[in-house]
C-alpha cells in the first residue's frame, strides 16, 4: 500500500542571521509534525542583497544542522578551527552537541544562491556530546537516475527504487535520519521504498507534484512505498524522515534542550564562556 498524503503545510517567508531572506517551516507548532527534525529553511534568490549578510558568528547547543547547497557557496568557520566551503550538491553535517560557535557566510556564484539548512534534534542523552562536523562532497552522494530522467540523491538513510538499494555515507544515528533530494520528470512518477518510518515529509522546492504545490510540505503516513507523480512541469523536492524522539522540547534561539532550566544553563554557559567546554561544568 502506498503512503497517503495526510497534511499539507505552507513555508512562510522570514528573515534570519544578518537579514537573510528565507522560506521556513518550523516553530513550536510544527515540532510534533517534524520530529525528529526541528526546522527546514530555504534560501533561494538571484539578488545578493537578499542573503550576503549571511550568518555571522553565533552559538548552538543541543541539536545538529544540515546545510545542503544547490547553487552558490557557503563558507563555514567555527571555534574548533574548522573552515571550509561547500558548493552546489555539497552537504555539511554539524553536530553542535554541548556547544559550537560558528559562522556561515554566503559566497555568490553569478548572483545565484540556493540552499537549505535543516535542524535535526538530538536525544536528551546526546545533547551535551562533543561538537563535530563533516563535509560531504557532491560526488560522494549516491545517486540513481531512471530512464525517464527522474533522479534521487541519498544524503542520509537508505532507500530502494527500481530494484536498487542506495545508502547515504553517514554512520548510523539514533534518530535514523532520512534525507533525499528527488527530481521527477514532467508527468512521470517515482516510487521509493523508504522503509518502516511512521511518516515521511516531502518539501517541494521547484515545480509541483500532482498533490503538492511549490513551497508545500506534505506529510505522508505509513505504508510500503512512497509514490510521487509530477505535474506537467516536473518537480524537485526534499524527502525526509526519521525516528521520532517524542521528548519535550525547550528552545531559545540557537539552543534546543528538553527543559527550560537547561536553556537557562546554556545561556549562563554562553555568557560565562563555558558553553564550549568538552564536558558539563
Amino acid at each position: 500500500m502506498n503512503r497517503e498524503l495526510l497534511q499539507v503545510y505552507q513555508a512562510q517567508p522570514s528573515r534570519d542571521g544578518d537579514g537573510v531572506k528565507i522560506n521556513r517551516i518550523g516553530g513550536a507548532q510544527m515540532n510534533r509534525v517534524l520530529d525528529p527534525f526541528l526546522m527546514i529553511d530555504e534560501i533561494n534568490s538571484d539578488f545578493a542583497a537578499d542573503y550576503m549578510g549571511g550568518f555571522p558568528e553565533h552559538p548552538h547547543r543541543g541539536f545538529e544542522t544540515i546545510t545542503y547547497m544547490k547553487a552558490g557557496r557557503m563558507r563555514h568557520r567555527d571555534h574548533m578551527g574548522n573552515e571550509g566551503v561547500i558548493g552546489p550538491g555539497d552537504v555539511q553535517w554539524m553536530t553542535a552537541g554541548r556547544g559550537v560557535l560558528h559562522s556561515e557566510m554566503p559566497e555568490q556564484e553569478k548572483g545565484l544562491m540556493h540552499g537549505f539548512q535543516l535542524w535535526l534534534n538530538l536525544p536528551a542523552v546526546d545533547k551535551l556530546k562533543p561538537a563535530a562536523y563533516c563535509d560531504i562532497r557532491s560526488g560522494e552522494i549516491p545517486c540513481h537516475r531512471d530512464k525517464t530522467g527522474s533522479e534521487v540523491r541519498v544524503i542520509a538513510g537508505e532507500i530502494g527504487t527500481e530494484g536498487k538499494s542506495l545508502s547515504g555515507c553517514l554512520p548510523a544515528m539514533v534518530t535514523r535520519p532520512l534525507l533525499l533530494d528527488v527530481s521527477v520528470a514532467p508527468e512521470e512518477e517515482i516510487i521509493l521504498d523508504v522503509g518502516d518510518y511512521e511518516q515521511v515529509l516531502v518539501f517541494v522546492y521547484a515545480g509541483a507534484s500532482t498533490e503538492l504545490k511549490l513551497k508545500h510540505l506534505g506529510v505522508y503516513g505509513s505504508g510500503e512505498k512512497l509514490a510521487l507523480r509530477a505535474a506537467e512541469q516536473g518537480f524537485e523536492a526534499l524527502v525526509l524522515s526519521g525516528t521520532a524522539l517524542r521528548e519535550p522540547i525547550a528552545q531559545y534561539g540557537p539552543f534546543v534542550m528538553n527543559h527550560h532550566e537547561e536553556i537557562e544553563q546554556a545561556i549562563r554557559d554562553f555568557q560565562q564562556g563555558t558553553l564550549l567546554m568538552s564536558s558539563p561544568a
